[in-house]
């Protein structure tokens, strides 16, 4: 199976539609790996690819908040100061189908057992929910940004670290805007940042006329090279999107998902009163987009799943660039990307560059983080 490269864009301090500056430098990675270590194309029609997971340690809870229930799954417990690491799924998917392949990788456990762990599965959303009463209102996304305050509440976190994925990178800005004194730092992976015009509108509406739910949301998760090329990995995602996500809830959450506002985001000092991300933020985005001209375009293809070490790398750099995981914790991770490198080396003989970038800016409180990684 062809897995298609990503590119991973790793920003300090920045701000979201200032990552098309000229001078932004870009971490690629070409490389075509398998899926998942050990795996061929015939598990992938298995289920248990995406819902298996080493969770014994897992306790779910569903927290009330002003807009609703919210069901949630933790891993540990608050360490002193240390932020708590909170994901945010996309539309079709769970925290599950979003997030297993990339906790469970080896090199990421290394990492998070020094978290405590919060998936949030977005209402309706999680395995086995049961279907919204006919009237139901689904919560609008600044809605699903401002439940975010119970949960961290509820355990007791000073602050976290959001991973989120398309519409969960929305959330989490969003979040972040809202609540900057809860938000440590931010991995934003295909954020689009733009709400729909008319003519994006009218597209998806032609499109939930002539194409099943799975294969519309299909659509936003995967670049159209991937859906061509990519058949195993798309075919496995139709099929948990299809049996495992409630439809009629989803449909919700796909509307509402599709009626967002801009986040409307600016650098400080471009306009009066100017809304900015007073956090690190770490930004991925699919090599394949459709609109990469927008960098943040909703770019498809989902690089947690088909490159977990690269994203995990990039993650461990993102981490220590915020004063987290001291050198001492790093050892094994390190003689990986050593192996990594290595292997890279042998492959084409040229030694991989280091892709670097720093940026400080006045109104966040000069952050000025460098982070390497292999490319």
């Amino acid at each position: 199976m062809k897995v298609l490269g990503h590119k991973i864009e790793l920003l300090t301090g920045l701000l979201l539609h200032d990552v098309t500056m000229a001078g932004l430098q870009e971490l690629r990675f070409p490389e075509e790996k398998p899926l998942l270590r050990g795996q061929d194309a015939a598990e992938l029609e298995n289920s248990d690819t995406f819902l298996l997971a080493v969770d014994t340690d897992w306790k779910e809870h569903d927290i009330e908040t002003p807009y609703g229930l919210l069901h949630v799954v933790i891993r540990g417990s608050p360490k002193g100061n240390r932020p708590a690491i909170l994901t945010y799924h996309d539309v079709g998917l769970n925290h599950k189908l979003c997030f297993n392949t990339f906790f469970n990788f080896e090199d990421m456990q290394e990492i998070t057992k020094h978290f405590v762990v919060c998936h949030v599965d977005a209402p309706g959303q999680q395995v086995g929910a049961s279907q919204f009463p006919q009237g139901y209102q689904f919560p609008s996304m600044e809605q699903l940004a401002a439940m975010l305050p119970s949960v961290v509440q509820h355990f007791g976190f000073k602050y976290v670290i959001g991973i989120g994925v398309g519409a969960g990178a929305y959330v989490l800005a969003k979040f972040a805007l809202i609540f900057p004194d809860l938000v440590e730092g931010l991995v934003l992976m295909n954020i689009d940042p733009n709400g729909k015009g008319w003519i994006d509108w009218a597209a998806t509406k032609l499109s939930g006329l002539t194409s099943t739910l799975p294969d519309t949301v299909l659509s936003h998760l995967f670049s159209q090279e991937e859906l061509v090329s990519n058949t195993e990995l798309v075919q496995s995602y139709r099929q948990q999107i299809g049996n495992v996500v409630n439809q009629a809830n989803l449909q919700l959450f796909w509307n509402m998902y599709n009626s967002r506002r801009d986040l409307d985001i600016n650098r400080p000092g471009t306009v009066p009163n100017a809304k900015t991300l007073r956090c690190p933020v770490m930004l991925v985005v699919g090599d394949n987009a459709p609109a990469e001209d927008g960098v943040m375009a909703d770019s498809g293809g989902l690089p947690q799943v088909t490159q977990p070490g690269k994203l995990t790398e990039a993650f461990k750099y993102f981490l220590q660039g915020m004063g987290y995981m001291p050198s001492a914790s790093m050892t094994r991770l390190a003689r990986s990307r050593t192996a990594s490198l290595t292997s890279a080396g042998s492959v084409d003989g040229s030694r991989p560059q280091a892709c670097t970038h720093s940026e400080s800016s006045e109104g966040l409180g000069q952050v000025n983080h460098t982070m390497e990684v292999s490319c």
